[in-house]
């Protein structure tokens, strides 16, 4: 599109002739015009040009307001733009930063999986040492307590969790360690059984009843028989008399009901028994106390050999306290007797039960130990 010059020239007044005619017929003036053809021409050129000026200079201005809005509207674009540009650098450097902090981190955390790693290698090679120690040390601490308490299933315990953790591992080395162990749980299960704790169960239930206990010296004078004279007259009273009776009669029978309750009374004044150990009778209440703290301790002496399968001290501990039990307490009261039969049935318990030990396994672990 060809520029239009912002201010065109003017045509010069001088260019445009109008001449004045005189008034004539319609159709003389149109030949005359027609006659005339150049000067028609150029008037109506320059009505074009006008125009054309015109036309021209409103679309100059419309596009000058255009473009004044296109700049305006650029320059709000432009000024957004850089806001954006800025807020984008801006943003840019925190992620920059952001980005320096999470390197860093990452490279801690590759540091710190490095060591993880060597960490778990040193592991890993040192975990079946490890555990062989462990368990050695278990069969170990087992085999004491099974050679001193007789702990029979504390041991099997052991052995059992040991064999449990070899399993786990799943290494043909480790068949003959537990092919040992194997042998061991065997030997533990074969043993015969003491009921250890039904035994202690009947220490205590006699301990407990030692307080109740009858002795010889608590023994008190049996109470006055009912007199028979009062029998008598019972039955007397309810028989009828044949006849009543003479005065000879009642004096012998008043005579032979006094002489019964005098010899009634007598008989409860005066008793003879057996004693063995006379001394017994004359025990103080004190010295009555000591002696029944003293068989509580005996039999609690004999439940702790028990527990710890002492065999001499406990057949000691409970022949004391049968002795104990014959001099002091009376043996013809019930309770004595049901705690000299418990106590029996205590003494017949055999608890000379060679343990075995556990040397099979331990020396299958040692050995596999000695090899690596």
């Amino acid at each position: 599109m060809n520029e239009i010059p912002n201010n065109p020239e003017p045509i010069p007044a001088a260019s445009v002739v109008v001449q004045k005619a005189p008034l004539r017929p319609q159709g003389q003036g149109l030949l005359q015009v027609l006659q005339r053809p150049l000067p028609m021409a150029v008037a109506v050129l320059a009505l074009l040009l006008a125009v054309q000026t015109v036309t021209s200079h409103n679309r100059i201005n419309s596009l000058r307001k255009d473009m004044a809005q296109s700049l305006q509207k650029g320059n709000a674009v432009n000024a957004e733009t850089a806001a954006m540009a800025r807020e984008v650098s801006d943003t840019a450097k925190e992620l920059q930063i952001k980005v320096g902090v999470l390197e860093s981190r990452q490279a801690e955390a590759q540091t710190q999986q490095l060591a993880l790693e060597q960490l778990y290698q040193d592991l890993s090679k040192n975990r079946d040492e490890w555990a062989l120690t462990e368990i050695e040390q278990v069969l170990s601490t087992a085999s004491q307590q099974l050679q001193l308490a007789g702990n029979v299933p504390g041991a099997l315990i052991a052995l059992q969790n040991a064999d449990r953790s070899l399993g786990r591992s799943d290494k043909p080395q480790f068949l003959n360690i537990r092919r040992a162990i194997g042998a061991d749980i065997e030997r533990l299960k074969a043993m015969p059984a003491v009921d250890l704790a039904g035994v202690a169960l009947r220490l205590d239930s006699v301990i407990a009843h030692v307080d109740t206990l009858p002795m010889l010296s608590d023994e008190k004078p049996l109470l006055p028989a009912a007199p028979l004279r009062s029998t008598r007259a019972k039955k007397d009273a309810k028989e009828p008399a044949p006849e009543a009776l003479s005065l000879g009669q009642r004096m012998t029978q008043t005579w032979r009901n006094w002489s019964q309750e005098m010899w009634d009374d007598v008989r409860q004044l005066v008793r003879v028994r057996s004693v063995e150990t006379p001394e017994a009778l004359m025990l103080s209440p004190t010295e009555s106390f000591f002696v029944r703290e003293n068989l509580k301790l005996r039999l609690l002496n004999a439940r702790m050999a028990l527990l710890s399968r002492n065999e001499a001290s406990f057949r000691d501990d409970l022949n004391s306290a049968q002795e104990i039990l014959l001099k002091y307490f009376d043996t013809r009261a019930r309770a004595t007797q049901s705690a000299q039969g418990a106590l029996r049935q205590v003494q017949a318990n055999n608890l000379t039960i060679e343990m075995p030990t556990l040397s099979g396994s331990l020396d299958a672990v040692r050995n596999y130990k000695a090899k690596q």
